[in-house]
């Protein structure tokens, strides 16, 4: 490769990578052709040529160029020379031998390319005089053929315009296939949330029909290398490592001392400033609530930690930095904004200020940086990467991204963990879970907390792989963390409309609440909900916060509520929660920008963690069954640990 080309292609983005044709193998798949070579044979040697305009498409290989027409060997199909009119004739007016199924029997096979085509170019006057009707069957191809069509004008995975071609692609491919379901007489394909729901949920007739699409399409869908043509770039998380932090820094030095760095010398805007839900009262009990810390210049937002069997859970996609700066078109944010070196102190800064004891992150592409910032005051972390990270597929990037989680040591016990990457109808994708068991060091007491980050882009194809991927999630975690109490938090790139959301609320293996719903309701009507799951889920659905993401991209602007906090209410009783900015106060250029360094809002919610019940299942730190599950998830340990 000239060096000429190499500069060029230093400056594609994996968003702005030219397309590299890899969607046609794809369109051979949905088409489902198969060449015969019988199919181009000719008698008369290609004796008679047709007019250019008259000429029918021809079937050549996916990997081979199209044969030109100006060749000597050109030659048509078979079934055109029966009847020289029906090659440039419109007004037909016999049929052709493949309609009246009088063509060889490897042109009148179903799957054959001849009867493929033929089907796509004979009109009903072709058939009418033999009462043909092959309408349906051709209207079939016609679908499938607009699918291909959609399908090979895709290329890269992030592309903007080409993500809304490949959706319309399968926008098709959905309807069609729910088409097809009527024609036969079946029932639409429903979400199905029946892994253990309510019995009053099952009534509903939901999970009635299970859709499952086939399994190269799945590949195609739910596995980034599998449609991506650029080449892979395996670096490996290297940018940090000059970072020397001073030694035994307090929180509000350490805090103070990276905002030094971040500015340079210079004075540089604040950290968008937040408070919590439930404001303390002046004589209440600072065990129970927010006290913001005095950090003169820094943010004013966080407040002290909280003490006992208290829990504080941060959850938060921090935006991975080679997707946001390369890829993600974010039009309105400074490309000052963006660098590493402006946003990684302001990440350090919304963290550590709430000085949370579980800390849960998605589109981590720097761990070495917050192991290293985050370990100086006494957390440690684990991380999986996705498997096929699309961070890999654009120059110098830091690694894969994938999700972490950190705890405060000095508070919290680590007895174990587990980590999986996510299926969609059994096909691993490429999202990534992490459950981990912590254990309290003052009481004992042991509960579990898991995080995610489930696929993203909109569309009711996509919906229901989000559906498919948190149902493998609920399995993963339900064996995880048996009877244990449960925080379940991520980016679930799903409003609560869609029905991810009531697959993780109306299940009945784990019986979960939404922190931010939940927060500002009465504990006795949390512990006894509507015994209508669906009902249930509605109301909840109407408590979530307007947004927790707030950004202007290409294609316009985007505000919704995709991030959640879930938790078991018998087990964990929800205290606060941390707000969100107004919109006034984001600015109309939204996130990220000079003020906030993620295009989604942390979430920070205060649970106490409650004495088991009388029938509870919690054992102690003496209990063999603790002992005898630390064993089995050490020996299924992925990822990093320190």
């Amino acid at each position: 490769m000239d060096q000429k080309t190499t500069g060029l292609r230093e400056n594609y983005g994996h968003r702005r990578q030219p397309a590299l044709g890899k969607a046609m193998p794809v369109t051979a798949l949905l088409l489902n052709l198969e060449s015969n070579p019988l199919d181009y044979s000719r008698s008369d040697n290609g004796a008679e040529l047709l007019e250019e305009d008259d000429k029918p498409p021809q079937f050549f290989g996916v990997t081979d160029e199209p044969p030109s027409p100006n060749e000597e060997d050109y030659k048509p199909p078979n079934h055109y020379e029966d009847d020289g009119k029906l090659a440039g004739d419109r007004h037909r007016e016999i049929p052709c031998s493949n309609c009246l199924q009088t063509a060889p029997g490897h042109l009148t096979d179903r799957q054959s390319a001849i009867n493929e085509m033929c089907q796509r170019l004979c009109g009903p006057e072709c058939r009418r005089p033999q009462g043909l009707t092959l309408d349906g069957v051709r209207q079939d191809f016609l679908r499938q053929y607009e699918i291909a069509e959609a399908v090979a004008k895709t290329s890269a995975m992030t592309s903007t315009v080409q993500m809304k071609q490949r959706l319309a692609a399968r926008k098709l491919e959905f309807e069609k296939e729910m088409e097809m379901d009527e024609q036969r007489g079946v029932a639409s394909p429903r979400i199905d949330i029946n892994l253990g729901q309510s019995s009053s949920a099952a009534a509903t007739g939901m999970g009635e029909f299970e859709f499952e699409p086939p399994r190269d399409l799945l590949l195609y869908l739910v596995r980034m290398g599998s449609f991506n043509s650029a080449p892979k770039i395996n670096n490996v998380d290297s940018q940090d490592d000059g970072l020397v932090l001073p030694a035994g820094l307090s929180t509000p030095a350490l805090l103070q001392h990276v905002q030094q760095l971040r500015g340079g010398g210079i004075e540089q805007p604040s950290l968008l400033t937040r408070g919590f839900l439930k404001p303390l009262l002046a004589d209440e009990d600072v065990a129970d609530g927010l006290r913001c810390l005095k950090l003169n210049s820094v943010s004013r937002v966080c407040s002290a930690p909280v003490e006992g069997d208290d829990i504080r859970l941060l959850q938060w996609n921090i935006l991975s930095q080679t997707l946001g700066q390369h890829n993600d078109g974010f039009v309105r944010c400074p490309e000052e904004a963006l660098t590493w070196e402006h946003r990684k102190y302001l990440i350090v800064q919304e963290i550590l200020q709430n000085q949370p004891d579980v800390i849960c992150l998605q589109e981590v592409d720097h761990f070495k940086f917050l192991q290293t910032v985050l370990g100086s005051q006494n957390y440690a972390g684990i991380f999986f990467p996705k498997p096929d990270s699309p961070c890999l597929y654009i120059e110098q990037n830091n690694g894969p991204d994938g999700c972490a989680i950190f705890y405060k040591r000095d508070k919290l016990q680590l007895q174990g963990y587990d980590t999986r990457i996510l299926e969609v109808w059994r096909v691993q994708s490429n999202q990534v879970a992490i459950a981990a068991r912590l254990r309290m060091r003052s009481s004992g007491r042991e509960f579990c907390v898991a995080t995610t980050h489930l696929k993203a882009r909109h569309g009711a194809l996509l919906a229901k792989l989000r559906n498919e991927q948190g149902r493998d999630l609920i399995r993963f975690v339900k064996q995880f963390a048996g009877d244990t109490p449960l925080l379940l938090c991520g980016d679930f790139n799903a409003e609560p409309v869609e029905p991810i959301y009531a697959t993780i609320l109306g299940c009945d293996l784990l019986r979960l609440g939404s922190a931010y719903a939940d927060v500002k309701l009465d504990r006795e009507e949390i512990l006894h909900p509507s015994e209508d799951v669906g009902e249930f889920v509605a109301k909840s659905m109407k408590r979530e916060p307007p947004y927790t993401t707030w950004k202007i991209r290409e294609e316009g602007e985007e505000c919704h509520t995709i991030d959640y906090v879930f938790y078991t209410p018998d087990r964990l009783k929800i205290k606060n929660c941390l707000d969100f900015p107004a919109g006034e106060q984001i600015g109309k250029n939204r996130t990220p920008s000079f003020q906030y360094p993620s295009d989604h809002f942390s979430l920070v919610c205060d649970f106490e963690l409650l004495p088991p019940t009388e029938n509870g299942k919690e054992g102690g730190s003496g209990s063999g069954s603790d002992g005898e599950n630390e064993t089995e998830v050490e020996g299924s340990k992925h990822g990093a640990i320190q």
